[in-house]
């Protein structure tokens, strides 16, 4: 059955407050839309963790770095709506720029120290769109469980960061990363891929798990490293923004697996921008 469409906070809240009224858990999925398998993974652990479930799609204006790149997102609601359908969630909340952004909006959240690193560095103003927005769905919705998953694994952090330090009084779930059959990471950006650029696409993921093996028997992170950047570049990346090894708590940089650690990758390929994480054993 499909979910009831709510377009404005006030449609929202009026949905939401009996729930709250009767104790009920309240899970939320933030999306952008152009919903993969990776986002209805994310549906499903909600679906089992909370009594209710609500899917937000909205492309954030302020977490683009350019006009360009905005409106090239895709955008299928439609589609969305229909793949949502067979999960049962309670509410799809597809508010638009006046609902999230009314006139005179003045409030930018800014999370200190985890954004000044990877993403942070190469999509100036990208996180405090992100955080700004996650705290206004957090709020709006009356959540108590938000899933993300740990694809954006610097996004789960920036998020988790904000509502621990907001006193926002729920818990944000991180969920394993789901990726095609050849490797490459679902992201709703695949799209955007040609069909000979998306068979190239999956050669970040390998030149990945190849450095993170080196890292988990203690050899050269940074030969490995450049080893990684000249085969992407023969394959036909175009650029490597960044391949680096970096604590999971507070994405310190890692020249070694001295606790929990991740490999952070992040490369263009045919004007397409690709990010992956990967866990690093010790």
């Amino acid at each position: 059955m499909s979910a009831p469409i709510l377009r404005s906070l006030a449609q929202l809240r009026a949905a939401t407050r009996p729930w709250q009224l009767a104790g009920e858990t309240i899970g939320v999925v933030p999306t952008m839309g152009a919903l993969h398998d990776g986002h209805l993974s994310l549906v499903a652990a909600a679906k089992a963790a909370c009594s209710r479930v609500i899917v937000t799609i909205f492309v954030n204006p302020r977490q683009f770095s350019s006009p360009e790149d905005l409106a090239s997102y895709p955008r299928t609601e439609t589609a969305d709506a229909a793949k949502l359908a067979r999960f049962g969630v309670d509410a799809l909340y597809v508010p638009d720029g006046a609902q999230m952004y009314p006139e005179g909006f003045a409030t930018t959240i800014t999370v200190s120290g985890l954004t000044e690193v990877l993403d942070g560095i190469h999509r100036p103003g990208h996180f405090e769109g992100v955080a700004t927005v996650v705290a206004k769905l957090f709020t709006q919705t009356s959540a108590t469980d938000a899933f993300f998953g740990e694809k954006d694994f610097q996004q789960l952090q920036v998020v988790r960061r904000m509502a621990r330090d907001l006193d926002i009084p729920i818990t944000v779930h991180g969920c394993p990363t789901i990726r095609e059959i050849d490797g490459l990471a679902m992201s709703s950006r695949n799209l955007l891929l040609s069909d000979r650029a998306r068979t190239m696409a999956p050669m970040l993921p390998e030149q990945m798990q190849a450095m993170a093996q080196v890292a988990a028997t203690g050899g050269d992170i940074k030969a490995a490293q450049a080893r990684a950047i000249t085969r992407l570049e023969q394959a036909g990346f175009t650029s490597v923004d960044y391949l680096e090894m970096r604590a999971n708590d507070d994405l310190t940089l890692l020249d070694a697996p001295t606790r929990p650690a991740r490999l952070f990758g992040a490369a263009w390929l045919a004007g397409v921008r690709l990010i992956d994480n990967i866990a690093v054993e010790a």
